[in-house]
C-alpha cells in the first residue's frame, strides 16, 4: 500500500491499539498524531506481522517500529526482546535515546553495543544486565522476538552486509521482523523475500522528493575561489545553524582547522573521529554550542538533528539521493530551511543531471556577493596554507614519534565536547603570520 501525507480524520495513537502507560508517554512528550507510516505500520505490529517499511528520514520511522515493541514488552514483560540493527554508530546511539524517551513509563532498560568501543568483556557486563532493548552496528544476538533493520539500504550496501547474513543465520526463526528503507533495492528485495513471512509493506510516498518549505539555491563561482565564498555564506550567516556537506574526511578535517584559524566555531564529524568525538560534535551542534557542524555524508542520513537552518553543499553530490538526504537535514516537521550548492565550473554537468532528477531548477541566491569572495580570497587562501602546513607537521610526527602532540594535531574534532587539537596556537600562529 502508497501512503500520502494528506490524510484525512487520521485515528489517534489510542486507537492504533496502544496500551495505557505507553499512550501516557506519548502525551507526555506532545505526540499527538501519528504519521502516515505509523498509521499503517503500528496496528499490523501489535498483531505480530512482519513489515517492510520503504519510507524516508522524517517519516517517524523510529517511533513506528519502537511503539508496537514497547507495547508487546508491557504486556510480555522479558528480556532480550529485540534487536536493532543500524548503519552507524550516531543512529545506534539516536535510536536508543528515542527507546529510552519513548519506553521510560515502563521502565525499558537499553543498551548500545558498538563494534570496536568495547571489549568482550564490558560487553558481557552490560548483557548481563538483562536489557529489553539491544541497538547496535556490529553484534549478534540469540533468543530474540523482534529484530528490526533500520535503514537497511544502508546496511546491505556497507562492509556490514556480511554481519547482517551472518546475524540472521544465528537468530531465532520464530521472530517479527521490521525492515524499513529509504529506498527498495536489489538486495533490500532480496532480503525481504528470504526472511520475512508475508509481511506487511507500506510505503509511505511514491514520491522521492524535497519538501515544498525548504529553499534552495545555487551559487556559482571558479575552483579557485570556492573556498572563499563558503566563508563569504558563513559570514552572512553568522545567526543560523549550518551543516555543511563535503565528499571526504580528508575535506573535513582541513575546513574544521581552516574555519577555526578564521574564527568560526565549528565542529568536524566523519568517520575518522572516536565514537567519543562524534558524539560529542552532535552534542555541541545540537545543543546550538557550535553553531556550524562540517560534516561527510556520514550526517547525510537517519540522523534527526533539529532546528538546523541551512545546509551548504560545499561538494556536489553526483546521486540525487544524496543530494535528498544531505538537504533533508533542515525544513523538517513542516519548518522552513535553506540549501545552498557551490557550483564551479567542474560541477555544471553534474549540477545540470542533478537538477533534472529533482525536476526543479536551484535559484539563483540572492545573498551571493562575489566582490566579498574576492576581498576575502587572499585571507582565507593564507588559512588554507596555515593548515596544510599544520598537517603536513602532523603527516611527519604520525610516520615518527608523536605522542599526545600527534593526536592533538591529527583530529580536528572534539573528545566529550572540549577541543582535541591546538587551535588557538594554528590562530595565532596565522595571525602573526600576517602582523609580519
Amino acid at each position: 500500500m502508497v501512503l500520502e501525507d494528506d490524510q484525512h480524520q487520521a485515528p489517534t495513537f489510542a486507537e492504533l491499539g496502544l496500551s495505557g502507560p505507553v499512550l501516557e508517554t506519548l502525551e507526555q512528550m506532545k505526540y499527538t498524531k501519528p504519521t502516515p507510516v505509523q498509521i499503517e505500520c503500528i496496528p499490523p505490529g501489535i498483531e505480530g506481522r512482519d513489515i517492510i517499511g520503504i519510507a524516508p528520514t522524517g517519516s517517524g520511522k523510529t517511533a513506528t517500529f519502537a511503539l508496537p515493541i514497547l507495547h508487546n514488552l508491557w504486556n510480555k514483560p522479558q528480556s532480550l526482546l529485540a534487536c536493532i540493527l543500524a548503519p552507524t554508530r550516531e543512529l545506534a546511539f539516536q535510536i536508543a535515546s528515542q527507546f529510552d524517551a519513548l519506553g521510560s513509563g515502563i521502565g525499558v532498560r537499553t543498551i548500545v553495543i558498538v563494534d570496536g568501543e568495547e571489549d568482550r568483556v564490558t560487553q558481557a557486563v552490560m548483557l548481563a544486565k538483562k536489557p529489553h532493548i539491544v541497538v547496535t552496528k556490529g553484534f549478534n544476538l540469540r533468543n530474540i522476538k523482534f529484530l528490526v533493520l533500520d535503514e537497511a539500504d544502508r546496511l546491505l550496501d556497507s562492509d556490514f552486509g556480511i554481519a547482517v547474513d551472518e546475524i540472521l543465520k544465528n537468530v531465532p526463526a520464530e521472530r517479527t521482523t521490521y525492515l524499513f528503507s529509504a529506498t527498495l533495492t536489489d538486495k533490500v528485495a532480496k532480503l525481504q523475500r528470504a526472511n520475512l513471512r508475508n509481511p506487511v509493506k507500506v510505503q509511505a510516498s511514491t514520491k522521492y522528493q524535497t519538501v515544498s518549505t525548504l529553499l534552495q539555491y545555487y551559487i556559482f563561482c571558479s575552483l579557485v575561489k570556492k573556498e572563499a565564498a563558503l566563508v563569504s555564506l558563513l559570514n552572512s550567516m553568522a545567526q543560523n545553524t549550518i551543516i555543511v556537506f563535503v565528499r571526504t574526511t580528508d575535506t573535513c578535517q582541513r575546513f574544521a582547522i581552516m574555519l577555526r584559524i578564521l574564527g568560526f566555531h565549528c565542529v568536524p564529524l566523519h568517520g575518522k573521529l572516536s565514537q567519543s568525538q562524534r558524539l560529542g560534535a552532535l552534542n555541541r551542534f545540537k545543543s546550538k554550542g557550535c553553531k556550524i557542524l562540517v560534516a561527510t555524508d556520514l550526517a547525510g542520513r537517519g540522523l534527526d538533528i533539529p532546528s538546523v537552518d541551512v545546509v551548504i553543499n560545499y561538494d556536489c553530490p553526483s546521486d540525487s539521493k544524496d543530494y535528498i538526504h544531505r538537504v533533508g537535514r533542515t525544513a523538517r516537521a513542516g519548518r522552513s530551511g535553506k540549501s545552498i550548492l557551490i557550483a564551479s565550473q567542474y560541477d555544471v554537468e553534474v549540477m545540470l543531471r542533478l537538477e533534472k532528477a529533482l525536476k526543479h531548477k536551484l535559484d539563483l541566491y540572492p545573498g551571493y556577493d562575489p566582490d566579498e569572495v574576492d576581498i576575502l580570497r587572499e585571507r582565507v587562501d593564507e588559512a588554507a596554507r596555515v593548515t596544510k602546513n599544520q598537517l603536513n607537521e602532523a603527516a611527519k610526527l604520525q610516520k615518527g614519534k608523536g605522542g599526545r602532540k600527534r593526536e592533538r594535531l591529527m583530529k580536528s574534532g572534539d573528545r566529550d565536547g572540549e577541543d582535541d587539537f591546538d587551535a588557538e596556537g594554528i590562530a595565532a600562529a596565522f595571525k602573526k603570520k600576517r602582523r609580519t
